[in-house]
């Protein structure tokens, strides 16, 4: 909602269909990926005779289901990468890197974190808090995507399996092992968990505190910029 002085602010098309799209998806194959792999870790559901038949595949599906889920969150951060570094649209994107760089706009920005300061001029669309957590989502997705190749081929050995397997056993062998493959491949999802409510959080509060819009922008893809 806007304030009362809402007529001064203009709305500002800051994020393309295509980016809102893929964070969407992103965001609900991840959730996804998140529920079918802990339950690939811990599968707590015991089939009984009395149930039918396709529940003794139960692993089997929500192993499938997890495969091809990963390869979708894959080609989506590959094809968002993409836009992030080619697409005049999400130019506004590389110029939050600028920020990160300046130590008043940190010192600043975290002054407005914990009510004691103004929101500063950034130049972009992140503030650079932001931009170092997305960025750190981006290490851990490329991380998580693989290791979990790396699994992936270990036990499909042929067709797509046996064609990826001389690409990323390098991986593989810089991890020190498959055991240390799926070690890493936990870490990195738990490192995601964390991610994910304070990001929600960041959203919420500005959403709350600011505005020039929040969550909507993802939606919408329009921010209100004053002037």
């Amino acid at each position: 909602m806007l304030t009362p002085n809402s007529a001064y602010y203009h709305p500002h098309k800051e994020y393309s269909g295509w980016v809102r799209l893929f964070h969407w998806i992103r965001a609900l194959a991840i959730f996804a990926l998140m529920l079918t792999g802990f339950y690939i870790a811990y599968p707590f559901l015991e089939p009984h005779s009395s149930v039918y038949h396709g529940m003794y595949f139960l692993q089997a599906y929500i192993r499938s289901a997890h495969i091809m889920l990963g390869f979708i969150l894959i080609a989506i951060s590959l094809f968002r990468f993409y836009l992030f570094f080619f697409d005049k649209k999400s130019r506004a994107e590389r110029m939050s890197v600028k920020g990160v760089f300046s130590q008043r706009t940190w010192i600043e920005q975290l002054k407005v974190y914990f009510l004691i300061g103004h929101r500063p001029e950034i130049k972009g669309v992140y503030n650079p808090l932001q931009f170092v957590a997305y960025f750190s989502l981006c290490m851990m997705l490329v991380i998580i995507a693989l290791s979990g190749i790396v699994l992936y081929y270990n036990v499909y050995h042929r067709g797509l399996g046996g064609a990826l397997e001389p690409c990323f056993r390098w991986f593989e062998v810089l991890c020190g092992g498959l055991s240390n493959v799926r070690y890493i491949h936990h870490l990195a999802t738990w490192g995601i968990c964390l991610f994910i409510p304070v990001h929600i959080y960041m959203v919420v509060f500005h959403s709350l505190k600011f505005p020039d819009g929040g969550a909507d922008v993802m939606i919408s893809g329009r921010r209100y910029l004053k002037g």
